[in-house]
């Protein structure tokens, strides 16, 4: 009954283990999940995570409602205690990972909305139930599903409360790719140590933009972007990138404090 953080050379794999129960979360985990997040984005060491739940039945399947759903409706806890385990008013500047095996609903499919980049496997299925029992997805989803998905199916989601699959998933634009179970992880893993190889200064640019500047106005944006790209520009990265482009060798950029990914 826990959230496991591991380390893979410069990849973590964050796992939310309580599979028992669907990987419903705990008060505690919640604190725990947010806790192993604040630590990705801290340790230098690491440069991605994959986020996945322990076993095949469920990748998630968001609070543990015996739990939580009395003690919000008491006052005895505030939601807004979940904010960095959904990634809300944070400053994530490391690409995040979604390994999503089974049930990915409620709460789960709010975490999954906070990461950059979404695997599934075949058998996952994906809902927000919340309005069947008097509730919303306020851990994120009223600010980020109309942003990150066309409108119709946005609402579909979170008016309907339906259940759908991960062709529909993918076809709704909420995830990258769909893959058989047993190749879940490895596909994670490979994303993930691909995006290692990059820069992390520019990586940490292209969040901190995509997270900064939709809702701006568009000369306000560009103003910011080209401020933002100034600093991709001007950076020890950015000297190594060009200076290995030139010489036709691999880039080591100065933000890669971690050795290279083994070749196994």
């Amino acid at each position: 009954m826990t959230i496991t953080l591991e380390r893979h050379e410069a990849v973590a794999v964050v796992t939310i283990d309580r599979p028992d129960k669907l990987n419903s979360l705990t008060l505690a985990m919640y604190q725990q999940l947010g806790d192993a997040l604040i630590e990705v984005h801290a340790d230098p060491a690491i440069a991605v995570a994959v986020l996945t739940g322990r076993g095949g039945r469920a990748f998630c399947v968001g609070a543990d409602l015996t739990e939580s759903i009395p003690a919000l409706a008491e006052g005895r806890f505030d939601i807004s205690e979940w904010d960095h385990a959904h990634q809300k008013h944070v400053q994530q500047r490391k690409p995040i990972i979604a390994a999503i095996n089974g049930l990915c609903l409620g709460g789960g499919f709010e975490i999954m909305l906070s990461t950059d980049i979404r695997i599934a496997s075949t058998t996952a299925e994906f809902g927000l139930p919340e309005v069947g029992i008097g509730v919303v997805p306020a851990g994120g989803t009223l600010v980020r599903l109309t942003r990150q998905i066309p409108y119709a199916w946005a609402m579909q989601l979170m008016l309907g409360g339906d259940r759908i699959s991960a062709d529909t998933a993918l076809r709704f634009g909420l995830l990258n790719d769909v893959v058989p179970a047993d190749a879940l992880l490895d596909t994670a893993m490979t994303w993930a140590v691909r995006l290692t190889q990059n820069s992390g200064t520019a990586m940490a640019v292209v969040k901190e933009a995509v997270q900064y500047l939709a809702d701006l106005p568009s000369d306000q944006a560009f103003r910011y972007e080209a401020l933002l790209g100034q600093k991709a520009f001007t950076s020890a990265d950015a000297r190594e990138g060009l200076s290995a482009f030139y010489a036709r060798r691999r880039p080591n950029f100065p933000s890669r404090t971690y050795p290279e990914p083994s070749s196994s």
